[in-house]
């Protein structure tokens, strides 16, 4: 489907640790800076999504957490559409509403995606997680990613409770290209690091502090080959976008919209898998599939972007995603952010926002964080972590883990 809308304002709370804020309170703070950017009030709003996934687990808003935080607002008497699916919820709201405008159903849509995963017991924060694989057959799963883990040659995964799941079905991913293409620990380091740098430069992200390829590799190992400063953190917070119509767009001035080029959802399936559990499948990955969508639909390719934010939630995935998308060939993606090419200042810089490694992962609210940060990036507001004459850019966002795959996958791209 070719996307025929605009984001016409955005807004995100600083992500961290926020144990005096309620779920609500988050939600309504982005949503008001997103109207008050956009320039539109609750009458202008047609309907409105809420992204959120783990409300029911730490705060007991199983259901309706839409309605909960619009009525705190005084908005209400519209379509509220709640969205749970993974880590890619609030990018998937996103895809929902964009479509909906796309389709003429709605002029002015608020789309928000809020979270609050912090809470005294870790244990209740990391279920959260092992709930975004298939979980009836949760042991299954947790069997087949430490056999990928031994076959590759790495340490059994430690005890469950200790880190989240997700950082054994990374490090299995990593030391497969470790050993396919002679990947080195140093060269996923040099991902954290340089999104260190990043993230000291946003206002919004969790940590600022800038830490060294040697920092990094120092730190404690969560899941060989991956150190604590390559895992992205929990974190509490919302993010907020206004997505609008071509008319309502011109209506409040198209100098500071964002067009949407294309935005693609899709779902992990399986496929056919080498004899060698060790080999990365030659049968393209949902990520792949989707990116080419999402640039064909765009009429646009890799080589047009101008920078990226992606789903960082290792180090290690970011790397192996210069791949997927196009920036490198396959084996290659060590020697490109070594190279500096995906640094602030580098030809394609990646996650200037920091990425969910410095600015954190409110599951519910990344997908929109993302979006808020390359809208700023491409209306040149960007502050010290500005790229420099960006007009054309690409989020990806993925969530969950079913076969081998991603088990959803939303592919954005935004330009002026």
């Amino acid at each position: 489907m070719k996307m025929n809308a605009y984001i016409a304002g955005v807004g995100m709370t600083r992500f961290g640790k926020h144990l005096d804020r309620s779920l609500k309170s988050l939600a309504v703070e982005a949503a008001q800076l997103a109207m008050k950017d956009a320039g539109v009030g609750n009458s202008d709003i047609n309907a409105a999504y809420h992204a959120n996934v783990a409300g029911g687990s730490m705060v007991g808003q199983i259901c309706i957490p839409g309605q909960v935080a619009f009525r705190e607002m005084g908005l209400g008497g519209i379509p509220v559409i709640n969205v749970k699916n993974a880590c890619a919820s609030g990018s998937t709201a996103f895809q929902q509403a964009s479509a909906m405008v796309t389709a003429g159903f709605y002029d002015v849509v608020l789309v928000v995606g809020a979270e609050k995963l912090y809470h005294p017991d870790k244990a209740r924060t990391f279920a959260v997680f092992d709930g975004c694989v298939d979980y009836e057959d949760f042991d299954k799963v947790v069997a087949s990613v430490a056999q990928r883990i031994n076959n590759a040659g790495g340490a059994a995964p430690a005890a469950a409770g200790q880190h989240s799941f997700f950082m054994d079905i990374y490090a299995s991913k990593a030391l497969a290209h470790m050993k396919n293409y002679g990947t080195t620990q140093a060269q996923f380091a040099a991902v954290a690091a340089k999104n260190s740098r990043h993230g000291s430069l946003n206002p919004n992200a969790q940590f600022h502090d800038v830490i060294s390829v040697e920092q990094v590799l120092a730190a404690r190992t969560i899941s060989y080959p991956m150190t604590l400063p390559m895992c992205a953190p929990i974190a509490d917070g919302a993010a907020s976008a206004v997505v609008v119509s071509e008319r309502k767009a011109r209506e409040l001035g198209m100098n500071r919209c964002v067009r949407v080029r294309s935005s693609v959802l899709s779902s992990g399936w399986d496929y056919p898998q080498s004899d060698d559990q060790n080999t990365l499948s030659p049968v393209p990955e949902l990520t792949a599939t989707v990116a080419q969508q999402a640039f064909d639909r765009a009429d646009l390719g890799p080589e047009d972007l101008d920078l990226i934010e992606l789903h960082d939630a290792s180090a290690t995935s970011e790397l192996m995603l210069y791949e997927t998308l196009g920036l490198c060939a396959l084996g290659e993606g060590g020697a490109l952010v070594e190279s500096g090419a995906t640094k602030l200042g580098g030809n394609i810089p990646v996650n200037p926002s920091g990425g969910l490694a410095r600015k954190g992962h409110p599951i519910g609210a990344t997908g929109l964080a993302q979006l808020a940060e390359l809208t700023w990036q491409l209306r040149g507001e960007a502050g010290e972590r500005q790229v420099a004459g960006a007009k054309v850019a690409l989020a990806e966002n993925g969530g969950g883990y079913i076969g081998d795959d991603v088990a959803a996958i939303v592919m954005t791209v935004l330009s002026r």
